[in-house]
């Protein structure tokens, strides 16, 4: 029922006001006290889940975006990163939402469904499942071809609300973080919410293998290569693989040009709502 109702909801289109947008492999916990933040999302989740977990006393919720690397780990990193902020009161439960996924061919959704409900049965807390439009729960099919019906969601941090949604800017340093996932990042924090700060980084990688070798292939390669799911893709994907290729042909050693001292690159909303970047030198 709670599939259906979220299903049927048009994707709203949220602006960068107030937003975290939180991409693959990322994850960022925050409280309805934060004065910066109030919506976190992500999109463009193909066989990919967006899992929230929000713990019903302190309000304090964590939202990531998991593709099935190592997603036992990973649960056990939110639960700890949400149970941070929930120690204080004594009344409460935790709740999981998990949107994603469709009826793909090489079933990689299903596996991912499967294992995220595995890590969370495993933990030791009471884990309390809210939402669930995952695999085949979020599948339409066109002409006999498979999509996901949502792609992206958010939630409001103040009113616990989720939602589809679509995000016009995925920034800061969109490439930069995109990159990291594609050289084999972990999952990674990537919001301090004492600080109300973003931070990126610092991110170290090898040159990626035949970088040029597939800046010159054309759409399809790309797609049918890189994508776990070439068909039901969002239409900016290969532009989006393209830029973080080019952007990883001109960083390949990140430690001398985009980390020489080691720091993370830091974010902070300014009066409009909108990240702007603080001088580490400040700190």
């Amino acid at each position: 029922e709670k599939a259906k109702l979220l299903r049927s909801q048009p994707a709203q289109i949220v602006e960068p006001k107030g937003l975290l947008y939180v991409q693959q492999r990322e994850f960022a916990v925050t409280t309805p006290k934060d004065g910066s933040v109030s919506i976190l999302g992500s999109d463009d989740a193909t066989t990919c889940h967006i899992v929230v977990l929000r713990h019903t006393g302190s309000g304090a919720t964590c939202l990531t975006h998991c593709d099935g690397s190592d997603t036992e780990a990973e649960v056990s990193l939110i639960m700890s990163s949400v149970k941070s902020f929930s120690n204080t009161t004594g009344y409460g439960r935790l709740e999981v939402h998990l949107v994603g996924g469709f009826n793909d061919d090489r079933q990689l959704s299903q596996k991912l469904t499967n294992q995220l409900l595995r890590a969370f049965d495993l933990q030791p807390d009471d884990v309390h499942l809210v939402t669930f439009c995952v695999t085949e729960l979020n599948d339409r099919e066109e002409k006999d071809v498979h999509f996901p019906i949502i792609y992206g969601i958010a939630v409001n941090v103040k009113t616990a609300e989720i939602f589809p949604a679509t995000f016009p800017e995925k920034g800061p340093d969109e490439d930069l973080r995109s990159a990291h996932v594609l050289t084999g990042a972990t999952l990674t924090n990537i919001y301090d919410a004492k600080m109300e700060q973003l931070h990126i980084g610092p991110y170290f990688w090898r040159p990626f293998p035949h970088v040029d070798f597939w800046l010159e292939q054309d759409d399809k390669q790309i797609l049918q290569n890189l994508s776990t799911s070439p068909l039901a893709e969002p239409p900016h994907f290969v532009s989006h693989i393209r830029s973080t290729l080019t952007f990883l042909k001109e960083h390949p050693f990140p430690s001398r040009s985009l980390f020489p001292d080691r720091k993370p690159r830091i974010y902070k909303k300014n009066e409009e709502g909108l990240w702007e970047q603080v001088c580490s030198d400040r700190i």
